[in-house]
C-alpha cells in the first residue's frame, strides 16, 4: 500500500479564519492518523489578492498551531514550486492537451450576461453553462476578440460521473446537466482553479483531498479531467462548513475568528482543543496539541451537515 499524501492548499487572501484551521486540522489529522505526510500548496492564482506577505503569515499560523506541513510552501520540497503563481508553465502544458483533444473553445459571455439569460442554475446558483459560444465561427470569434479577450472553456461530455466521498458518501453528477463547459483559463490569460488543482493534486503525489463541502460539486469535473489527461485522481474527503454562532458563513472579509484576533486570546493548545470539540473529535473543549489527537482521529466522529460554533467557545 503506498503512503497517504495529504495536504492544504490555502488561498491567502486574507488571515486564516476557523472555517480554514478546520479544514487544515483534519487534513493534517486524516493524514497523519494513516502514517502519512503533508503537502502545503499556496493556491496564489490570483497574485494580486494573494501577496506573498499573507503566504508567509499563513505558514507562521500554521507553525505555531503545531500544523506545519511536511513539504512545501517557503520550506520548498521535492515537488517544488509550490506557490501556484509560479506553476503556469506546467498548468500550460495541460492546456496543451485539452486543446489537442479538440476540447476547448473562447467564450465572450460575461458573468452578468450568463445570470441575467435564462441558462439553467444550479441549486446553489451557479449557472449551467448553456454552450452559447460553442458554435462560434471563426469570424465571430475574431469579431468578439477585437473588443474583449475570451475567456475559455472545455466541452464536457453527457455523461454522470461518481464517486464516493471519503465522508459524505456517493455522490454523482451529469457534465452536460449538472455542470456544463466549465472555464479553464481566464480571459486574463491565467489559468482556472479547475485545471489547475488537478494538475498541481496529480504531480505532487497527492491521495487524498480533504476540503470544505462548498467544493463537493466541483469533483466530478475534475475526476473527469483526470482521466482524460491521463492524471491519478487522489480519494475526495469533504467536510462540513463551520459556521458563526448566528449561522453566517465564516469569511475572510469579515474578519471572523481570524487568527490574528485568536493568537491575541488563546494559547495554541486551547485554539486546537476548541476547534477538535465543535468538531467532534474530543468530548471537552479541553487544550490538546494536533499530535495529541491523532490516535483517536475518525471521520465517523465528524458531522455530516454543518458545524454551528457554539455561543462563546471563540
Amino acid at each position: 500500500m503506498s503512503a497517504v499524501v495529504g495536504r492544504y492548499a490555502p488561498s491567502p487572501s486574507g488571515r486564516m479564519h476557523l472555517g480554514n484551521l478546520c479544514c487544515c486540522l483534519l487534513a493534517w489529522l486524516s493524514a497523519k492518523s494513516k502514517g502519512g505526510s503533508v503537502v502545503l500548496r499556496v493556491e496564489d492564482l490570483d497574485a494580486m489578492r494573494c501577496p506573498r506577505s499573507f503566504a508567509d503569515l499563513l505558514e507562521e499560523d500554521l507553525a505555531w498551531l503545531g500544523l506545519s506541513a511536511d513539504e512545501g510552501g517557503s520550506q520548498g520540497g521535492p515537488h517544488a514550486p509550490y506557490y501556484q503563481s509560479e506553476r503556469s508553465a506546467l498548468y500550460q502544458f495541460y492546456y496543451d492537451k485539452l486543446e489537442a483533444l479538440g476540447l476547448t473553445y473562447p467564450c465572450f459571455c460575461t458573468r452578468s450576461q450568463l445570470h441575467a439569460a435564462s441558462a439553467p442554475h444550479r441549486s446553489d446558483g451557479q449557472v449551467v453553462y448553456p454552450g452559447t459560444c460553442r458554435s462560434l465561427t471563426a469570424e465571430e470569434v475574431a469579431a468578439k476578440s477585437a473588443i474583449r479577450p475570451p475567456a475559455w472553456r472545455v466541452t464536457v461530455p453527457d455523461r454522470v460521473i461518481s464517486f464516493t466521498d471519503g465522508h459524505l458518501g456517493p455522490y454523482a453528477e451529469n457534465l452536460a446537466a449538472d455542470c456544463g463547459d466549465f472555464i479553464v483559463r481566464r480571459a486574463d490569460g491565467g489559468f482556472a482553479y479547475q485545471l489547475a488543482v488537478v494538475v498541481d493534486d496529480a504531480l505532487m503525489g497527492v491521495t487524498e483531498v480533504v476540503r470544505g463541502a462548498d467544493l463537493l460539486s466541483s469533483t466530478p469535473r475534475q475526476l473527469w479531467l483526470y482521466e482524460i489527461l491521463g492524471l491519478k485522481a487522489p480519494e475526495f474527503y469533504h467536510l462540513p462548513l463551520l459556521l458563526a454562532p448566528d449561522g453566517r458563513r465564516l469569511s475572510k472579509r469579515d474578519g471572523d475568528q481570524s487568527l490574528e484576533h485568536l493568537r491575541s486570546r488563546y494559547t495554541p493548545e486551547e485554539v486546537v482543543g476548541r476547534l477538535a470539540y465543535a468538531c467532534g473529535l474530543t468530548d471537552t473543549p479541553a487544550p490538546r496539541t494536533p499530535a495529541e489527537l491523532i490516535d483517536g482521529f475518525c471521520w465517523d466522529k465528524v458531522p455530516k451537515t454543518d458545524i454551528l460554533l457554539p455561543e462563546g467557545l471563540f
